[in-house]
């Protein structure tokens, strides 16, 4: 039965041509809007896998940097006297704790999601850098859940928010860019060298002492602060404290740096990782 010319253009506009990528180039932003709906499904699929069969469930979104602000506190804020910038150290640690968590677990989890993915790439396209993006939204519900612990840690200590509050968006936003650029990378080079799995941690590591989480930066003087400056989560930490505690400086000419180097960690990733993409169902 021959179609009418409407539905001609209608089946038409729905066929997606499968194109191997060649060179370099971005990842197709009108390809990842199209797939919205699977990186909402992905999302929330590892919120679900991530506590399911514990005892607690999603309260150890809560205990973790609560039990970690807590030791924290007893080692660094007591028995070290590490000056906390005239606020109590439990709130000032758990503040730098809270924009961190979310960083390290979004790095962790997005450098380990394409080679836990492989069935999915294995079988079906779809963008890939769906994956390593929906592994770091992830870490958005804990951070919710662990934010109301914050609240009410500044309700206890009368500690208000003034009206740099308002910067504190910007400032989650930095560390999610941070976060998926560096992931972008990890899971790329994970999929071809599996030793990346067991830098990871060690990298996280030695990046959250570089990250002034469990020290002001005011401690740090001349060509260190320079270096502090080419760490966004440092921005991203010192910013938090700002915007919530009212402690620190402003961000200033370091939130531009920080800002330029994890635009420049998410244009690199984004570029290898569409480089390399069209290897993983291969290789994976």
């Amino acid at each position: 039965m021959a179609q009418s010319g409407q539905e001609r253009e209608a089946a038409t506009e729905h066929v997606l041509h499968i194109v191997p990528s060649r060179g370099w180039g971005f990842p197709s932003l009108r390809e990842l809007w199209m797939s919205r709906e699977i990186i909402y499904f992905l999302t929330w699929r590892d919120v679900k896998v991530r506590y399911k069969q514990t005892v607690i469930g999603a309260a150890w979104a809560i205990l973790q940097p609560v039990l970690t602000m807590i030791v924290f506190s007893l080692f660094f804020g007591r028995l070290a006297g590490i000056p906390s910038e005239g606020v109590p150290y439990p709130i000032f640690s758990y503040c730098g704790l809270l924009p961190w968590t979310l960083f390290a677990q979004g790095l962790s989890q997005a450098s380990n999601s394409l080679v836990g993915g492989a069935n999915l790439i294995t079988k079906i396209y779809f963008p890939r850098s769906i994956i390593p993006l929906s592994a770091v939204l992830v870490g958005l519900v804990d951070f919710v859940l662990a934010f109301l612990v914050l609240v009410a840690m500044m309700v206890y200590y009368r500690i208000f928010p003034g009206v740099n509050v308002v910067w504190l968006p910007g400032f989650l936003l930095l560390s999610l860019i941070t976060s998926l650029g560096v992931g972008l990378w990890l899971s790329a080079l994970n999929v071809q060298f599996r030793d990346v799995r067991y830098t990871v941690p060690f990298l996280t590591q030695i990046w959250m002492f570089a990250t002034p989480v469990i020290y002001p930066s005011s401690l740090l003087h001349g060509s260190w602060r320079v270096l502090l400056g080419l760490n966004p989560m440092t921005t991203v930490v010192e910013g938090f404290r700002w915007s919530l505690l009212g402690v620190g400086r402003p961000p200033g000419a370091m939130c531009a740096v920080s800002s330029l180097v994890a635009l420049a960690l998410l244009v690199s990733g984004a570029l290898y990782f569409r480089r390399v993409e069209r290897t993983f169902a291969d290789v994976v």
